[in-house]
């Protein structure tokens, strides 16, 4: 039995970084469709491969160890899979967003240009969602999209995620949403958790 984190989520399963990800997440962080809208994931090779390696996979760790008291950790960044190839598609991030007001536990995401408009990411920020409301003490969390990031905001919207109001970072002007425990509780009723693991 491998001690390799997964959320179960249907067609796409959520795992942790692992050293054999940092390929495919070079590849999809080079796709111009994804670095447009989140410029500091792009990098060179070996700088995926140094922050895989010394930042993320030990950051991934740190924070699974510290479930269900979470308010220390910052980053837990887990794959997109494909199951039915087991091919890394793209990512969905927790961590604390510092140019928000506290709490500020934001979920970040992208997908490779090819898998787009069939529903996995959707299905990955609800495995996430459901993830930490269920298994940690996280009781709101926070999103960030840029606003001509239209098929994100959708993705958002149908997470249950509220819009709150506009934010300017670094020059950009974000929709910030947030979504509490009881708001997705009460939406969901369970239906998610019986899929998403």
């Amino acid at each position: 039995m491998n001690n390799i984190f997964e959320i179960d989520c249907g067609e796409i399963l959520l795992r942790e970084f692992r050293i054999e990800d940092v390929d495919a997440i070079y590849e999809i962080t080079s796709q111009p469709e994804v670095y447009e809208f989140l410029p500091d994931w792009k990098s060179t090779r070996e700088q995926r491969l140094n922050w895989v390696t010394h930042y993320e996979i030990p950051s991934n760790k740190e924070f699974l160890t510290a479930i269900p008291n979470i308010e220390e950790q910052n980053y837990l960044k887990l794959g997109i899979i494909l199951k039915e190839t087991g091919e890394f598609i793209g990512f969905c991030t927790t961590g604390i967003k510092e140019e928000l007001p506290a709490p500020n536990r934001e979920i970040a995401f992208a997908i490779s240009k090819h898998y787009r408009n069939k529903g996995y990411t959707t299905k990955a920020v609800k495995g996430l969602i459901n993830f930490l409301f269920d298994k940690t003490n996280v009781e709101l969390l926070n999103t960030i999209v840029l606003i001509e990031n239209i098929s994100s905001n959708r993705v958002i919207q149908k997470c249950g995620f509220q819009f709150v109001g506009d934010i300017e970072i670094e020059g950009e002007n974000y929709h910030h949403y947030t979504l509490h425990k009881n708001e997705w509780n009460n939406k969901t009723n369970g239906i998610v958790k019986k899929n998403c693991y």
